[in-house]
């Protein structure tokens, strides 16, 4: 009886599980990062994205992951700290704050309110090209999120 409890509670490592779908998935990553730094969005720029998308979605892996990553291309302690918070800060620039509204309609897209005002938003500080680059940011992560979530990938 205990292998099979143990054997429904284990979760499946879908990447592991299917490796090209998730090669696939990095090749995305890749490109998303390649057309953020082609539009000029900044490393910087891209880890908020990610850990403000992971924060929503709950993702402690991927929270794991970006923070590092963030810390590394020079973000400080303070301003990940105030994430979750950054409408209520005045430390994020107006790029910034329309890229991490961008990020956030990505993820709640029912949210046709939110959608709107963001993109409007959006529309007054970013070019086409980083507008398409930060919904792509946050496209890219939604789904690392959700096969780290699914999978229930540990953070050690």
């Amino acid at each position: 009886m205990g292998d099979t409890a143990d054997a429904a509670s284990r979760r499946v490592f879908i990447d592991k599980q299917s490796p090209k779908a998730y090669h696939a998935l990095v090749e995305t990553a890749e490109a998303v990062r390649a057309v953020a730094a082609e539009a000029g969005l900044d490393r910087r720029l891209v880890e908020l994205i990610n850990l403000r998308v992971s924060q929503i979605n709950g993702c402690a892996y991927c929270l794991n992951v970006h923070t590092r990553a963030a810390l590394r291309s020079g973000e400080t302690p303070q301003r990940l700290g105030v994430l979750a918070a950054w409408r209520d800060t005045e430390l994020f620039t107006a790029r910034e704050r329309a890229a991490l509204a961008l990020a956030e309609a990505t993820t709640a897209p029912a949210n046709a309110v939110a959608q709107e005002s963001a993109y409007g938003t959006a529309r007054q500080v970013l070019n086409d090209d980083e507008i398409s680059a930060a919904i792509w940011v946050a496209i890219t992560i939604n789904a690392f999120n959700r096969v780290s979530i699914l999978s229930k990938h540990p953070v050690r």
